[in-house]
């Protein structure tokens, strides 16, 4: 004590007095230059390390649950639906609108955001369908017997035999024919004996019964050579030959010799291979591309890399429940033979929609069409070459019209733009005139043609939407419980998290 009283003693004493302040007053100037100003100008530091400007910027801040981004509270903490930490919400975008996000240049290189813009022009699909090849149901025969009897003869007796019209099948008896014989050459004895001897309705009686006779021969078969051989000869013939009335295949014997059969029994069954049906398979979804008339391209396994053409000729009016699909038949020539019936065929058809729907060939702008056989296109109207039918404009079967032009091309975007749910298709535009603000839009879509959608409702021609990074954007908006994909409205939670029934510590 003694000592600290003797130091203060001398500090105090007159002559040290002033040097002791002088030094007080030169730590002080030293402390402020050291701190970049006076005490007035500087932070005042809270308890917890933070400036008066953090605590404004904090109490500025929205606090979010990333799981339910409809929480918003203004101070950190706990979710109250799920217990998780509070994130900070995105602030100081502005005034952008609902449904909009604005990123940093950074944040849209980071993102790998990319546009593209909304074109205006035709779009080819080609659709690819497997099938069957068939019968050409317009020409199968059938031999049968026109009179009853018994089969003697079978000149061509097992399947796959290839005949000509007019080759001789079959050898009958039968009584009724030999009856019919002799009613034949009894009509026309009676005809010669009475001949210049009778005239008037004797001899015209007498004529009619004749012909007659002639005619039930003619319609049982016989050729007008046998009828008049049987009458020149005055002997019956035994057995009657029947004839090929086509050239084909016999794809089925139904007869076999000595065999009694009766008026109308099929005795054989021929088919024209010459033309041949092939029915393809569509789904529902590849209807709208297709068109009566249509041209089709098809190979199959037997000859690889050959090409076989031709025209879609009948789109069956009732779907299959069963595969939900629809036929679809194309009518072609088979030259050669190449082709066989239940032969697999893959098909492509390549289409092009208008913005009305139609499809465009402009091989059959402002053709006439024949209804049944598509094969038949005129440039002027008229009728079907093969059945007599009058033809119709191309236009009214779903093809567009030769005055339309390129304004009736649809809108189109990537196929990478929209988000789908199932029920909404959401595309990003790029706002014009601001940079780095994305707007979510919902779109009404047409059909998908390769790597496009034909876009129906909610888009203009030029406008840029995200082709790249769509789902990254949508993302951010629903951790700010914005409108989005799944939450057409906002605010709710994600489907598919629903924490409602959690408590804090997570139990059910």
């Amino acid at each position: 004590m003694d000592k600290i009283k003797m130091i203060l003693t001398k500090i105090t004493s007159k002559e040290n007095r002033w040097l002791f302040l002088s030094a007080i007053i030169l730590g002080l100037i030293s402390g402020l230059i050291l701190s970049g100003g006076s005490s007035e100008t500087s932070p005042t530091v809270t308890k917890k390390g933070l400036t008066a400007k953090d605590h404004d910027h904090q109490k500025d801040q929205i606090w979010t649950c990333s799981m339910h981004p409809q929480i918003r509270q203004p101070n950190p903490g706990k979710c109250p639906l799920c217990g998780m930490d509070l994130i900070p919400a995105s602030s100081g975008e502005g005034n952008i609108g609902e449904r909009s996000l604005k990123l940093s240049p950074n944040a849209i290189k980071l993102a790998e955001i990319r546009t593209m813009p909304v074109e205006q022009k035709f779009v080819s699909k080609e659709v690819r369908l497997v099938g069957k090849v068939e019968y050409d149901e317009t020409r199968l025969g059938y031999i049968t017997s026109r009179v009853p009897g018994r089969i003697d003869r079978l000149f061509v007796n097992f399947t796959g035999t290839r005949v000509r019209k007019g080759d001789h099948l079959v050898r009958l008896y039968s009584p009724e024919l030999v009856t019919a014989q002799q009613e034949l050459i009894q009509s026309a004895d009676a005809l010669r004996n009475i001949s210049g001897k009778v005239t008037g309705n004797i001899r015209e009686s007498s004529e009619r019964i004749l012909s007659a006779v002639r005619e039930k021969l003619r319609l049982w078969g016989l050729t007008p050579g046998q009828i008049k051989k049987i009458e020149t000869s005055g002997k019956t013939q035994e057995h009657l030959t029947i004839y090929s009335s086509m050239s084909g295949i016999v794809i089925n014997k139904n007869a076999v010799e000595g065999i009694y059969v009766n008026t109308g029994m099929r005795i054989y069954t021929i088919a024209d291979l010459s033309f041949l049906w092939v029915k393809l398979d569509a789904y529902e979804s590849d209807l709208q591309w297709l068109r009566y008339g249509q041209n089709v391209e098809f190979e199959s396994e037997a000859y690889p890399g050959e090409i076989f053409k031709g025209k879609i000729a009948f789109i069956d009016p009732v779907l299959n429940s069963n595969t939900r699909t629809i036929k679809i038949r194309v009518n072609l020539k088979n030259p050669g033979n190449k082709l066989k019936p239940d032969m697999f065929v893959k098909a492509v058809i390549r289409s092009r929609l208008s913005e009305s729907g139609k499809v465009i060939d402009p091989e059959l702008s402002g053709k006439w069409i024949s209804p049944m056989h598509p094969e038949i296109v005129k440039s002027h109207p008229g009728k079907c070459d093969v059945c007599g039918m009058p033809l119709v404009k191309a236009e009214d079967l779903g093809y567009l019209s030769s005055k339309d032009g390129n304004e009736t091309a649809p809108l189109i975007i990537p196929s990478s733009a929209p988000l789908l749910t199932g029920t909404r298709a959401v595309v990003y535009v790029a706002v014009k005139g601001k940079t780095g603000v994305f707007e979510g839009r919902e779109v009404v879509l047409g059909p998908k043609a390769g790597d496009f959608y034909i876009v129906k409702k909610g888009l203009n021609k030029g406008e840029m939407v995200v082709v790249n990074g769509a789902f990254k954007i949508d993302s951010d908006l629903q951790i700010q419980a914005k409108p989005s994909m799944m939450n057409p409205d906002g605010g709710g939670p994600v489907p598919g998290h629903d924490h409602m029934s959690e408590n804090i510590d997570g139990k059910h």
